[in-house]
């Protein structure tokens, strides 16, 4: 007969026996394993270094991670010059700015905005979604209603150079995204602080000359971003309908808590993609973890993925991401 005590028992032993790490142990895992006094900064792309350095500042004048994560991603939202986030993102097919963007704090309450028009700092007003509302997600004319009643001023996002960008296309009004362009895409920051407590943020103003009112990953919490202060957190970059899909951010996140390593489940949520979209070949998807522990990894299904780590006020670089196609 099957005794289930005795299992147990017969288990502990042979795994005490063969020195295996218990499946949350400090090898596997970040469970019980807090570092203290050191931050970790992680964020996507190249832009990701401006956001990390931001973010460290805000840190180290005694800010919050909250206030660190929100900080961090302000920083492309408000550059003209980047064409995938806030201020100059490239619009849809209607010539519309709508940006997404969402937040999450160590104790797990968020915020997210989807389709919002006219405001240059998106993150800033799902925070304030977070903190100030009973919701998690508000879109369209509403977050906008809600910006403007919370004191956003309301600004023309289009830039002359994103104008440009929109009235070239409407030549051939060819829909085709391109893989890594300009080496830009959605920002996702992940941040620690010096207590161990994890945040993150994502914001962007997705994919250009997309169909008015579509919204990709980026703002909904558990695809574009999730963190369990417990385990770790995790954001996503690229095609946002493959990351929804597989509510790629949780699932990575999941992984980490069965005990894989940050960039094995990273590289895990990417091969589910690849079972689940026949059209893998022409997208790119990138995804990030870090740890509670504060390891960190990166996976991308193309190559040409980077992201920016950050671990002390002079160690902030650029890392190539590992990939599954060449």
């Amino acid at each position: 007969m099957f005794n289930r005590r005795s299992f147990i028992k017969k288990s502990a032993l042979f795994t005490s026996v063969l020195g295996l790490q218990p499946l949350f142990g400090k090898a596997n895992s970040s469970v019980g394993f807090v570092p203290q006094g050191k931050p970790t900064l992680l964020a996507t792309w190249n832009h990701g270094l401006q956001a990390n350095a931001a973010a460290w500042q805000v840190l180290q004048s005694g800010g919050s991670i909250v206030d660190a994560v929100e900080a961090g991603v302000r920083v492309p939202e408000s550059d003209p010059e980047n064409t995938s986030v806030g201020l100059g993102g490239l619009p849809d097919r209607d010539g519309r700015v709508t940006l997404d963007a969402c937040i999450m704090e160590p104790g797990g309450n968020c915020g997210g905005v989807a389709g919002l028009e006219y405001i240059e700092n998106p993150i800033s007003v799902a925070r304030k979604v977070m903190t100030e509302t009973p919701h998690v997600l508000l879109v369209g004319d509403g977050a906008l209603q809600f910006a403007l009643e919370q004191g956003f001023t309301r600004k023309n996002l289009l830039t002359p150079k994103a104008e440009q960008a929109w009235k070239e296309w409407q030549k051939t009004s060819e829909y085709k995204p391109i893989i890594n362009i300009e080496n830009h895409d959605t920002i996702g920051l992940l941040a620690q602080d010096a207590h161990g407590n994890l945040a993150g943020a994502c914001t962007t103003s997705g994919l250009a000359f997309k169909m008015h009112g579509r919204v990709g990953d980026s703002p909904i919490i558990g695809a574009g971003l999730f963190v369990d202060n417990e385990i770790g957190g995790a954001t996503a970059t690229g095609m946002g309908e493959a990351v929804l899909k597989i509510a790629g951010s949780h699932t990575v996140v999941e992984l980490m808590r069965q005990g894989y390593a940050p960039e094995e489940a990273c590289k895990e949520a990417v091969k589910r993609i690849i079972k689940k979209d026949p059209n893998y070949n022409n997208i790119q998807i990138g995804f990030l973890a870090l740890r509670k522990d504060g390891a960190t990894g990166g996976f991308a299904l193309q190559k040409g993925f980077n992201y920016a780590l950050m671990i002390s006020a002079n160690q902030n670089k650029l890392v190539d991401a590992s990939y599954m196609l060449s």
